[in-house]
């Protein structure tokens, strides 16, 4: 049976660059950046620099791999035609489970942010709320998300300009002189006041900064015009580097390095001393809003890669067909009832378990960067330049990786995380043979869709 193709509402490039913005700025950076200042001082901002550098070098090899074969399962299609259906495989699931386990982590922080306000309130009932507001958006189709995700950027971006405007009152004398500004590192020993081994741990949490890439190469098919894909990131990242770099400078400025606190936000910390009215209320609703729209981004682009794996039979095929105005109903199901195992487990897990599960699922998107990067050599002819960028990009991302390993808070992650890629390799080895045996191990070249786009049946 043959639907009727419902399109997708085209995006011109700065609208990319805006839902890029909304699904990258999350708690990662608001409370994340905290540890990475913990770990490195003012080296934090170098951690930063890098991060959006080895970032934007992956982005770029995806964005021109979708400018050249434009393609709605994005880096997952692009792994399995570089190098065969297992890579497509690994990729999908690597990704879809990386970021479940994500996903039950920020329902687990929304909930956590809510009870300042609702300290009564069992935490399961905030998770299970902030769930189904977050299907309710994705149920409203591709203009619904863009809608919302638009308007959640704004208000992050205000909030983090906000925060710069105050800092840089408060260093004018304004709201008092409850406290002095620290002083500018002057030579390398204050500048990285704990070594590479201070400085390599917290580069993976500049990366968790900018993660998001994956859900951004899912939506630049939509572009009105692809070859616009690259110059959507430049402004995103470039946006990104200055208001992340440019706070964490003020905070650092505001406050001592060795103040700040794993478990709080280094914006409220760096503010409390002045007692401006109502910080950490409004930042509170900053996290909310920041987790809830990651949440969303995280939500769509799980249900996108199951149906791109469905349709490649590396799923159930049922999981690719479209109901209720073409939305992807059954993938959204079995989302759903994935996001409530893994609610139930970041209940029930002691707290510091469940941590090192949400670190190895975010080591996880980096194992995937590695593919993009992969993928991008094989399928498309490269110059010097763009061969030496993706070299660099490597090497940064290797760096993040490795130095995971040098810090209690990082290094149990990276174990899990080996031990998830140990799994899921050895089901991929398993259904190779399958396929081979079935012989079904074949090229997939679907045609550019969308996840609310209806199918042939």
């Amino acid at each position: 049976m043959t639907a009727k193709a419902i399109k997708e509402k085209k995006l011109q490039w700065w609208q990319l660059s805006l839902l890029g913005l909304a699904c990258t700025i999350g708690t990662g950076f608001f409370l994340g950046s905290s540890i990475a200042i913990s770990m490195a001082g003012p080296a934090v901002i170098m951690s930063y620099a890098l991060a959006a550098i080895g970032t934007f070098f992956v982005y770029e090899a995806l964005a021109k791999l979708s400018i050249d074969d434009p393609q709605k399962g994005s880096f997952r299609i692009y792994a399995k035609k570089a190098y065969g259906r297992w890579a497509g495989f690994t990729c999908g699931w690597v990704y879809w489970l990386s970021e479940l386990l994500i996903m039950g982590s920020q329902l687990t922080a929304l909930s956590i942010f809510s009870r300042l306000w609702f300290p009564n309130v069992p935490l399961w009932i905030f998770a299970c709320v902030y769930s189904v507001l977050g299907i309710i958006v994705i149920l409203t189709g591709a203009k619904g998300f863009d809608r919302i995700e638009n308007l959640l950027a704004v208000l992050k971006i205000a909030a983090i300009v906000m925060f710069i405007i105050l800092a840089i009152i408060a260093l004018f004398g304004v709201f008092g002189q409850n406290t002095v500004a620290s002083p500018l590192p002057n030579n390398v020993e204050t500048f990285i006041p704990n070594g590479w081994k201070g400085l390599m741990p917290s580069l993976i949490f500049g990366f968790y900064g900018f993660a998001g890439i994956e859900i951004i190469g899912l939506l630049a098919i939509r572009l009105n015009n692809m070859k616009d894909a690259i110059k959507a990131g430049a402004v995103m990242f470039s946006l990104l580097g200055i208001i992340y770099i440019g706070s964490l400078f003020l905070a650092i400025v505001l406050l001592p390095w060795n103040k700040f606190h794993a478990d709080k936000s280094p914006f409220v910390m760096a503010l409390n001393n002045y007692e401006i009215p109502y910080i950490a209320d409004i930042f509170n609703g900053v996290f909310i809003i920041a987790g809830f729209s990651t949440m969303v981004a995280s939500l769509f682009a799980m249900i996108k890669i199951l149906v791109s794996l469905a349709e490649g039979r590396d799923a159930p095929q049922f999981l690719a067909k479209t109901v209720m105005k073409a939305t992807a109903l059954p993938a959204i199901g079995l989302t759903t009832l994935a996001i409530i195992a893994s609610i139930v487990l970041s209940m029930l897990m002691p707290g510091k378990i469940y941590e090192y599960f949400t670190t190895a699922a975010g080591l996880m998107l980096l194992y995937n960067w590695f593919f993009i990067l992969g993928s991008y050599n094989r399928l498309l002819k490269l110059s010097f330049f763009e061969k030496f960028k993706r070299a660099l990009g490597f090497i940064i991302i290797l760096v993040a990786i490795a130095g995971t390993t040098f810090h209690h808070i990082s290094r149990p992650g990276f174990l899990v995380s080996l031990l998830f890629i140990t799994v899921i390799g050895i089901v991929t080895l398993i259904m190779n043979q399958i396929w081979k045996r079935n012989k079904t191990d074949k090229p997939e070249n679907p045609e550019p869709g969308s996840l609310f786009t209806k199918t042939k049946q």
